[in-house]
């Protein structure tokens, strides 16, 4: 039978950006990564970029160190960032577009085009243990290219969905979404999904079977000013559960 669970990655990225946004010590990122462990989060997701605008490099060894969950380590393809999981040896890796002139990040990895310039980095990265995720937009394309790469996991990129008004065009991109999950199961990729997720939006994808994580952030860390990072993510797991139980 097929383990229903879906797992509920917690990005804990913007808890360091309002710690930044001071220079001071608090609040903990990795006192974050602690309570979400506790909500009910299966994994904890932490992206250092190159600039270090909110994770940094004192935040991933001590998450290395301090949480018992699996870490994925969001990075752009670059030497630096390889040389860092090599070191730290996370979970996961998620490799990501990275521009420093961009508030977030932007859409898919153009893993087509991109082809020769990634394959180096799922290589390294598998062949130390790390399990490589690749964060694409859903495409058929995309997908044949994740798969040629050797990465075991794909994420699908939700963020065109999520900002979509409600109708005719997020119903079109649902189901590309939807039938991109179906295809990467079909190719014997593990399916991810996540970006822009709120309580609103998240029940039809996480409804999706073949979808196996969510990766979930800034909309948690938001909601948490109001409602505590505890109660935030109890909420969307609950959300959740439910879709997956329907």
């Amino acid at each position: 039978m097929t383990d229903k669970k879906l797992r509920l990655g917690v990005n804990i990225d913007h808890v360091a950006t309002i710690r930044n946004a001071r220079g001071c010590g608090y609040p903990d990122p990795v006192r974050a990564a602690k309570m979400a462990a506790l909500a009910g989060a299966d994994g904890i997701t932490a992206h250092l970029r190159e600039d270090r605008r909110h994770i940094t490099d004192t935040d991933i060894l001590r998450l290395c160190d301090e949480i018992d969950l699996p870490l994925n380590f969001e990075m752009a393809a670059t030497d630096e960032m390889l040389a860092i999981a090599l070191h730290h040896n996370p979970h996961a890796a998620c490799l990501v577009p990275e521009k420093r002139e961009e508030r977030t990040t932007e859409g898919g990895l153009d893993v087509v085009r991109g082809f020769d310039a990634l394959k180096p980095y799922v290589t390294k990265l598998s062949d130390a243990g790390i399990r490589v995720s690749l964060f694409i937009e859903p495409s058929i394309e995309a997908l044949d290219a994740s798969k040629a790469l050797g990465a075991p996991v794909v994420e699908l990129h939700t963020g065109a969905y999520c900002d979509a008004p409600e109708g005719p065009e997020r119903a079109a991109i649902f189901e590309n979404i939807k039938t991109a999950a179906a295809y990467a199961e079909k190719l014997g990729l593990e399916c991810h999904a996540g970006h822009g997720l709120t309580f609103d939006t998240v029940a039809p994808i996480a409804a999706i079977e073949t979808i196996k994580e969510l990766n979930i952030g800034h909309f948690l860390i938001g909601e948490a000013i109001f409602v505590g990072l505890e109660s935030s993510i109890t909420q969307m797991r609950r959300l959740m559960d439910k879709a997956r139980s329907l």
